[in-house]
Protein backbone atom coordinates (compact mmCIF):
# COMPACT_ATOMS: atom_id res chain seq x y z
CA UNK A 1 0.00 0.00 0.00
CA UNK A 2 3.24 2.28 0.17
CA UNK A 3 2.88 3.47 -3.53
CA UNK A 4 -0.78 3.70 -3.34
CA UNK A 5 -0.86 5.99 -0.20
CA UNK A 6 2.33 8.02 -1.60
CA UNK A 7 0.33 8.33 -4.70
CA UNK A 8 -2.60 10.33 -2.95
CA UNK A 9 -0.19 12.47 -1.21
CA UNK A 10 2.05 12.94 -3.84
CA UNK A 11 -1.47 14.15 -6.56
CA UNK A 12 -2.85 16.23 -3.45
CA UNK A 13 0.33 17.97 -3.46
CA UNK A 14 0.73 19.01 -6.91
CA UNK A 15 -2.92 20.70 -6.22
CA UNK A 16 -1.50 22.39 -3.65
CA UNK A 17 1.41 23.96 -5.62
CA UNK A 18 -0.82 24.67 -8.34
CA UNK A 19 -2.70 27.23 -5.66
CA UNK A 20 0.15 27.93 -4.52
CA UNK A 21 1.52 29.86 -8.11
CA UNK A 22 -2.03 30.95 -8.65
CA UNK A 23 -2.30 32.77 -5.30
CA UNK A 24 0.89 34.31 -5.24
CA UNK A 25 1.26 34.81 -9.10
CA UNK A 26 -2.42 35.01 -10.73
CA UNK A 27 -2.43 33.92 -14.13
CA UNK A 28 1.55 34.14 -14.89
CA UNK A 29 2.14 31.50 -11.85
CA UNK A 30 -0.21 28.59 -13.66
CA UNK A 31 1.27 29.46 -17.15
CA UNK A 32 4.80 28.81 -15.74
CA UNK A 33 3.41 25.61 -13.66
CA UNK A 34 1.88 24.28 -17.30
CA UNK A 35 5.39 24.90 -18.67
CA UNK A 36 7.04 23.18 -15.62
CA UNK A 37 4.94 20.29 -15.48
CA UNK A 38 5.17 19.28 -18.87
CA UNK A 39 8.73 18.88 -18.67
CA UNK A 40 8.69 17.32 -15.59
CA UNK A 41 5.95 14.81 -16.20
CA UNK A 42 7.85 13.83 -19.42
CA UNK A 43 11.01 12.74 -17.26
CA UNK A 44 8.76 11.01 -14.40
CA UNK A 45 6.96 8.69 -16.83
CA UNK A 46 10.35 6.70 -17.32
CA UNK A 47 9.91 5.35 -14.52
CA UNK A 48 7.70 2.11 -14.29
CA UNK A 49 5.61 1.37 -10.37
CA UNK A 50 4.01 -0.89 -9.18
CA UNK A 51 0.38 0.58 -8.06
CA UNK A 52 -3.00 -0.84 -7.41
CA UNK A 53 -1.55 -4.24 -8.26
CA UNK A 54 -0.76 -2.94 -12.47
CA UNK A 55 2.32 -1.40 -14.03
CA UNK A 56 1.76 1.93 -13.91
CA UNK A 57 4.39 5.11 -15.52
CA UNK A 58 5.12 7.96 -13.16
CA UNK A 59 4.11 11.72 -14.03
CA UNK A 60 -0.08 10.74 -14.13
CA UNK A 61 -0.50 13.36 -10.55
CA UNK A 62 2.13 16.16 -12.36
CA UNK A 63 0.55 16.10 -15.68
CA UNK A 64 -3.07 15.57 -14.44
CA UNK A 65 -2.24 18.96 -12.51
CA UNK A 66 -1.82 20.87 -16.12
CA UNK A 67 -5.30 19.78 -17.17
CA UNK A 68 -6.54 21.45 -14.26
CA UNK A 69 -4.95 24.47 -14.59
CA UNK A 70 -6.15 24.91 -18.24
CA UNK A 71 -9.74 24.48 -16.37
CA UNK A 72 -8.90 26.63 -13.62
CA UNK A 73 -8.01 29.50 -16.76
CA UNK A 74 -10.97 28.73 -19.21
CA UNK A 75 -13.36 28.96 -15.91
CA UNK A 76 -11.52 32.31 -14.88
CA UNK A 77 -10.26 34.03 -18.10
CA UNK A 78 -12.03 31.92 -20.98
CA UNK A 79 -10.35 29.81 -23.59
CA UNK A 80 -8.25 32.16 -25.01
CA UNK A 81 -6.20 32.24 -21.77
CA UNK A 82 -6.62 28.22 -21.43
CA UNK A 83 -5.57 27.66 -25.41
CA UNK A 84 -2.42 29.94 -24.60
CA UNK A 85 -1.72 28.11 -21.49
CA UNK A 86 -1.44 24.65 -24.27
CA UNK A 87 0.58 25.70 -26.42
CA UNK A 88 3.17 26.90 -24.11
CA UNK A 89 3.31 23.51 -22.58
CA UNK A 90 3.63 22.08 -25.98
CA UNK A 91 6.40 24.83 -26.80
CA UNK A 92 8.08 23.90 -23.45
CA UNK A 93 8.64 19.87 -24.46
CA UNK A 94 9.89 20.72 -27.45
CA UNK A 95 12.71 22.85 -26.29
CA UNK A 96 13.31 20.59 -23.31
CA UNK A 97 13.82 17.81 -26.12
CA UNK A 98 16.01 19.54 -28.40
CA UNK A 99 18.36 20.95 -25.74
CA UNK A 100 18.67 17.79 -23.91
CA UNK A 101 19.42 15.89 -27.13
CA UNK A 102 22.47 18.73 -27.98
CA UNK A 103 23.56 17.84 -24.33
CA UNK A 104 24.24 13.96 -24.78
CA UNK A 105 26.29 15.34 -27.80
CA UNK A 106 28.93 16.74 -25.70
CA UNK A 107 31.80 14.36 -24.90
CA UNK A 108 31.96 13.65 -21.27
CA UNK A 109 35.31 14.42 -19.62
CA UNK A 110 36.91 11.43 -18.01
CA UNK A 111 36.02 11.75 -14.46
CA UNK A 112 32.58 12.56 -15.55
CA UNK A 113 29.53 10.58 -13.72
CA UNK A 114 26.23 11.90 -15.24
CA UNK A 115 26.64 11.08 -18.87
CA UNK A 116 24.98 7.96 -18.88
CA UNK A 117 22.51 8.16 -16.59
CA UNK A 118 21.37 11.37 -18.30
CA UNK A 119 21.63 9.23 -21.64
CA UNK A 120 19.60 6.52 -19.90
CA UNK A 121 16.77 9.17 -19.14
CA UNK A 122 16.95 11.61 -21.77
CA UNK A 123 17.65 8.81 -24.55
CA UNK A 124 14.34 7.75 -24.34
CA UNK A 125 13.00 11.36 -24.38
CA UNK A 126 12.41 11.76 -27.93
CA UNK A 127 9.86 8.67 -28.29
CA UNK A 128 8.00 9.50 -25.35
CA UNK A 129 8.08 13.92 -26.38
CA UNK A 130 6.70 11.93 -29.69
CA UNK A 131 3.88 10.41 -28.00
CA UNK A 132 3.77 13.28 -25.45
CA UNK A 133 3.68 15.96 -28.15
CA UNK A 134 0.84 14.39 -30.32
CA UNK A 135 -1.09 13.37 -27.09
CA UNK A 136 -0.65 16.30 -25.67
CA UNK A 137 -1.76 18.74 -28.06
CA UNK A 138 -4.97 16.69 -29.02
CA UNK A 139 -6.23 16.01 -25.95
CA UNK A 140 -5.35 19.58 -24.36
CA UNK A 141 -7.26 21.09 -27.25
CA UNK A 142 -10.23 18.38 -26.70
CA UNK A 143 -10.41 19.26 -23.46
CA UNK A 144 -10.54 23.13 -23.43
CA UNK A 145 -13.53 22.39 -26.65
CA UNK A 146 -15.66 20.33 -24.05
CA UNK A 147 -14.88 22.07 -21.25
CA UNK A 148 -16.25 25.20 -23.13
CA UNK A 149 -19.07 22.94 -24.58
CA UNK A 150 -20.19 21.52 -21.41
CA UNK A 151 -19.90 25.42 -19.66
CA UNK A 152 -22.87 26.03 -22.15
CA UNK A 153 -24.97 23.61 -20.80
CA UNK A 154 -24.14 23.20 -17.25
CA UNK A 155 -23.27 26.95 -16.51
CA UNK A 156 -23.88 27.15 -12.91
CA UNK A 157 -21.20 27.98 -10.35
CA UNK A 158 -21.61 24.87 -8.73
CA UNK A 159 -21.24 22.83 -11.69
CA UNK A 160 -17.57 23.24 -12.34
CA UNK A 161 -17.21 19.38 -10.73
CA UNK A 162 -19.24 18.05 -14.12
CA UNK A 163 -17.24 20.48 -16.49
CA UNK A 164 -13.91 19.93 -15.19
CA UNK A 165 -14.75 16.01 -14.50
CA UNK A 166 -16.50 15.68 -18.11
CA UNK A 167 -13.81 17.46 -20.27
CA UNK A 168 -11.10 15.34 -18.61
CA UNK A 169 -12.33 12.86 -18.07
CA UNK A 170 -12.45 12.52 -22.00
CA UNK A 171 -9.99 14.16 -23.00
CA UNK A 172 -7.25 12.13 -20.51
CA UNK A 173 -8.82 8.85 -22.33
CA UNK A 174 -7.79 10.04 -25.64
CA UNK A 175 -4.59 11.27 -24.96
CA UNK A 176 -3.99 7.84 -22.79
CA UNK A 177 -4.10 5.96 -25.82
CA UNK A 178 -2.56 8.56 -27.87
CA UNK A 179 0.46 8.36 -25.84
CA UNK A 180 1.08 4.72 -24.39
CA UNK A 181 0.28 3.27 -28.35
CA UNK A 182 3.31 6.21 -29.52
CA UNK A 183 5.63 5.72 -26.71
CA UNK A 184 5.65 1.81 -25.41
CA UNK A 185 4.18 -0.55 -28.31
CA UNK A 186 7.44 -2.15 -29.31
CA UNK A 187 9.22 -0.92 -26.29
CA UNK A 188 7.25 -3.06 -23.77
CA UNK A 189 5.08 -6.94 -24.11
CA UNK A 190 1.66 -6.21 -25.19
CA UNK A 191 0.14 -7.47 -21.83
CA UNK A 192 2.61 -4.61 -20.34
CA UNK A 193 1.26 -2.25 -22.72
CA UNK A 194 -1.95 -2.93 -21.58
CA UNK A 195 -1.44 -3.24 -18.28
CA UNK A 196 0.62 0.70 -18.83
CA UNK A 197 -2.46 2.16 -20.72
CA UNK A 198 -5.26 0.68 -18.27
CA UNK A 199 -3.45 1.93 -15.49
CA UNK A 200 -2.34 5.03 -16.60
CA UNK A 201 -5.99 5.72 -16.97
CA UNK A 202 -7.24 5.09 -13.91
CA UNK A 203 -4.90 6.62 -12.06
CA UNK A 204 -5.30 9.81 -14.48
CA UNK A 205 -9.44 9.14 -13.08
CA UNK A 206 -8.36 9.36 -9.95
CA UNK A 207 -6.29 12.38 -10.51
CA UNK A 208 -9.33 14.09 -11.81
CA UNK A 209 -11.31 13.41 -9.03
CA UNK A 210 -8.93 14.70 -6.56
CA UNK A 211 -7.95 18.11 -8.48
CA UNK A 212 -11.73 19.16 -8.33
CA UNK A 213 -12.01 20.46 -4.98
CA UNK A 214 -8.88 22.26 -5.55
CA UNK A 215 -10.34 23.99 -8.57
CA UNK A 216 -13.11 25.23 -6.81
CA UNK A 217 -11.02 26.12 -4.55
CA UNK A 218 -9.13 28.42 -7.29
CA UNK A 219 -12.42 29.86 -8.17
CA UNK A 220 -12.48 31.82 -4.57
CA UNK A 221 -8.93 32.68 -4.64
CA UNK A 222 -7.75 36.16 -5.57
CA UNK A 223 -4.40 36.06 -6.89
CA UNK A 224 -2.28 38.89 -4.85
CA UNK A 225 -1.93 40.67 -8.44
CA UNK A 226 -5.53 41.85 -9.08
CA UNK A 227 -6.14 42.86 -5.61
Amino acid sequence: MFNEVLGLGFAILNMIFVLIMYKFFGRTGLFVWVGFATVLANIQVVKLIEIFGLTATLGNAVYGSIFLVTDILNEKYGKKEAKKAVWLGFSSLIMMMIIMQVVLLFEAAPDDFAQQSLATIFGLIPRIALGSMIAYIISQYTDVLIFSFLRKLFPSDGAFWIRNNGSTMLSQLLDTLIFTSIAFIGVYPVDIWISIFISTYVLKFLVSIVGTPFGYMAKRITPMDEK
